[in-house]
């Protein structure tokens, strides 16, 4: 039989057959491009039916081959969506499918009906009739009004009569295209004949449960009745419902590893089996869907250009050069070896320096997805692995919550503050984080609750931390520490032009000619307004400039406003911090030494006096430990050295000497003013003046021995800004002094020193200077 070529409809759910009219809503462009093509060509179109309905945009192999010729019969436009009518003709089967200028086309052969024994199917027709005629009351679709009839008894022929009951009885499409395919007229009617039948003992099973609940209840209570019918029928079934149907397609259909599956359908079993009254049906749903809906196969891509992970990190971030080239030297390996463990970076340093977002950024540079736990508090170890089961409200642990929310195997994870968690009776977090960041372990990680092995290898985790200390040590072995100093002024200038002044303009409304700022204002408000490492006060207190000029442009019906100093004493009130200024003129027993705190480095000064007492020494001004014992150990030196350095040893026995650092409400700690609190007891006791223009730092042993410090970037540009000119540091720092801004190292003269002598010797000025 000659083919046929025609435009291609694919429906979700509708089975058209030969001589019934169906009504389809057409509203998908490749749909409605078939059906203008049939009606511009005034031609027939094929139609056949999805698989899967539920799918938006089925491929050729999605959808069935055997269809229905059919012509349209009327068509009527609405909001963008056809509703057509199509007449069935003739089965047919797609012998080709192809796509042809954006719509599916099919050579389609016509397949005719046949019967094999005219007596056996003469029967077969009068014992369906029958059964239908029989049933018609209570089969759902057909009335008494239809071709089953006495006036078209013999009218009709018998493969009218199997597509006319395929058409109108509810049937699923499985069952409704199953009589489509079947050409053989005596099967089809086999086929009635059994369905007749299921949907006779449903009739039955149906008032069955309609007697055991109308025994229960009263006529009237018609809600009741419903509620106590859908109760029964779950009953009845096992409570073997859609939802089980549902995962064990998802099942099928996704490339679980192979243990994942094995244990889903054990579950689903279980499920399955139990009454829905139990309350461990939820327990066991609840699992299923953690278990299925983890990530266990889903990878997304990553951005290997390392042009555009450099232009990332330095449009989010300015300066961080460390750790921007080591995000890079993992991208390069990455490229080169195609394979490589993720490393476990963690990023060191005070508050409001970057670290959150900059593992935000690594995210966006290697097109990854981003997901954040803060370990800050945690105490229990099921934080991290997870409850076991067996308990009431169990729930995977933080590390398999996170991947659900990432959704691949990939993400860039960032474990905050690791360095916050605790220990207490319900076990040790950090010991449990060992295997979550031990790349030799985690590629089969264990979550109490899942009990399935877990890949966390392809994870890019990056920790933070406040203080290196914190750390527990059992982690740090497994952690790649990257510090991040506190910001420079400098570095805080250039952060608040390029980003959070663009950034709170944009917030709060403003163009850049409405709000005019320039370098020195910007400085003045960074050394009085904010002390901090980092830059979130910097930006609070902009984002209250710009409000209050925003204010100021629709009240006051300015076009713009020019910040100043004054205008911020206006505005946010006095200066709320002074920094350090260097003394003005030498003194006896003051000498000026460098800190460097939370907030940054800053200069002290160290007070030195004595006066007639029994010997003590006294200390004042909030100093720790540290601070306290070097003041015994350098004035322990000078005692053992009076001589040296020409001072009388009876003023340690007939007097008092007091130590004080003023700012006495501000605690004060840290093994790095050795020297200074030498050089200051020595100038105190020989009463020689100390230089105003020089600092120093370093500790100090009982030998005279200089010992090295940290913070060295830090604390000279404290110096630099307060205007010290000299400053004494250990000689063993002096390979740190590459890493000084070039404007600090031209301004400033640094002295590496090994012996606390070589201090005292310039340090002070000779008895008559």
């Amino acid at each position: 039989m000659e083919d046929k070529n025609l435009p291609l409809l694919c429906s979700r759910g509708a089975v058209v057959f030969p001589d019934s009219e169906v009504i389809i809503e057409v509203g998908r462009k490749i749909s409605l491009d078939a059906v203008d093509k049939a009606l511009k060509d005034n031609s027939n179109i094929f139609v056949t039916t999805q698989k899967d309905t539920d799918l938006e945009n089925p491929d050729i192999e999605d959808f069935y081959t055997f269809g229905t010729i059919c012509d349209i019969k009327s068509y009527r436009r609405k909001d963008g969506h056809y509703r057509v009518v199509f007449k069935g003709i003739e089965r047919a089967v797609a012998k080709n499918i192809y796509l042809k200028d954006g719509i599916f086309m099919a050579d389609v052969q016509i397949k005719e009906d046949y019967f094999e024994d005219a007596k056996r199917l003469a029967s077969l027709f009068d014992e369906a009739l029958n059964a239908i005629e029989s049933n018609v009351g209570y089969m759902t679709g057909l009335d008494d009004t239809s071709l089953i009839t006495n006036k078209l008894r013999g009218e009709v022929p018998a493969n009218t009569l199997t597509d006319y009951f395929a058409s109108y009885v509810i049937l699923d499409v499985k069952r409704k295209q199953a009589y489509l395919e079947e050409c053989n007229i005596e099967k089809r009617l086999k086929m009635v004949l059994s369905d007749v039948k299921a949907n006779q003992l449903s009739k039955e099973i149906d008032d069955e449960l309609n007697d055991k609940v109308k025994s229960n209840i009263e006529e009237s209570q018609r809600d009741y009745f419903l509620r106590e019918k859908l109760k029964i029928i779950k009953e009845e079934l096992g409570d073997i419902g859609s939802s089980s149907e549902d995962l064990k397609n998802l099942i099928e259909k996704n490339p679980y590893p192979d243990y994942v599956k094995q244990k889903a359908k054990e579950e689903i079993k279980r499920y399955e089996m139990l009454p829905p009254s139990t309350g461990e049906t939820g327990v066991i749903r609840s699992y299923l869907d953690w278990l299925l809906m983890t990530p266990w196969y889903q990878k997304s891509e990553d951005n290997n250009d390392l042009d555009n992970a450099t232009r990332v990190l330095d449009e989010d971030h300015y300066g961080l050069i460390k750790v921007k080239e080591r995000i890079l030297e993992y991208l390069a390996v990455k490229q080169m070896t195609n394979s490589l463990k993720s490393p476990i970076i963690c990023l060191v340093g005070p508050p409001g320096v970057g670290k959150t977002s900059l593992a935000k950024s690594v995210a966006r540079a290697l097109n990854r997805s981003f997901v954040k736990v803060s370990l800050g508090g945690v105490r229990d170890e099921a934080e991290i692995r997870g409850h076991r089961r067996t308990y009431l409200g169990a729930m995977p642990g933080r590390i398999i919550q996170g991947m659900r929310r990432a959704g691949t195997l990939n993400p860039v994870f960032l474990l905050d503050e690791i360095d916050k968690m605790a220990s207490d009776f319900k076990g040790d977090p950090s010991s449990a984080m060992l295997e979550v960041l031990d790349p030799e372990q985690n590629m089969s990680f264990s979550d109490h609750y899942l009990e399935e092995p877990y890949n966390l290898s392809d994870v890019l985790f990056i920790a933070t931390a406040n203080y290196i200390e914190n750390i527990p040590t059992e982690l740090k072995d497994r952690l790649e520490i990257i510090e991040l100093s506190s910001y420079t002024e400098l570095e805080k200038l250039i952060i608040a032009k390029k980003h959070l002044i663009t950034k709170q303009l944009e917030i709060n409304g403003l163009k850049k000619s409405q709000f005019k700022i320039d370098d020195e204002t910007l400085l003045y408000l960074i050394r009085h307004y904010t002390r901090e490492a980092g830059v979130r006060q910097l930006e609070r207190v902009i984002a209250s400039l710009c409000r209050k000029t925003v204010l100021a442009l629709l009240k006051d019906k300015k076009q713009s406003v020019k910040i100043t100093s004054k205008k911020i004493n206006e505005w946010l009130g006095n200066e709320k911090f002074e920094y350090g200024i260097k003394e003005k003129k030498d003194q006896v027993g003051v000498v000026t030494g460098l800190a460097y705190t939370s907030f940054g480095g800053d200069i002290l000064e160290i007070e030195v006096n004595y006066f007639k007492g029994k010997g003590r020494l006294v200390i004042t001004g909030q100093l720790g430990e540290i601070m306290k014992e070097s003041a015994q150990i350098a004035l322990d030196y000078i005692r053992a050295n009076a001589k040296l350095f020409e001072i009388d040893e009876k003023i340690f026995e007939e007097n008092d000497i007091h130590i004080h650092v003023p700012e006495g409400a501000v605690p004060k700690d840290g093994p790095s003013a050795g020297v200074t609190l030498t050089t200051a007891l020595v100038s105190a006791l020989s009463k020689r003046k100390a230089r105003c223009d020089i600092a120093m730092t370093g500790e100090v042993t009982l030998r005279g021995n200089v010992l090295p410090i940290g913070g060295l970037k830090e604390k000279s540009l404290a110096a630099n800004r307060s205007g010290i000119k000299t400053i004494y540091i250990p000689k063993q720092n002096e390979k740190d002094l590459i890493e000084l801004p070039e404007v600090v190292k031209k301004e400033i003269t640094f002295i590496p020193v090994e012996r606390v002598e070589q201090i005292l010797e310039t340090a002070l000025l000779p008895k008559n200077g």
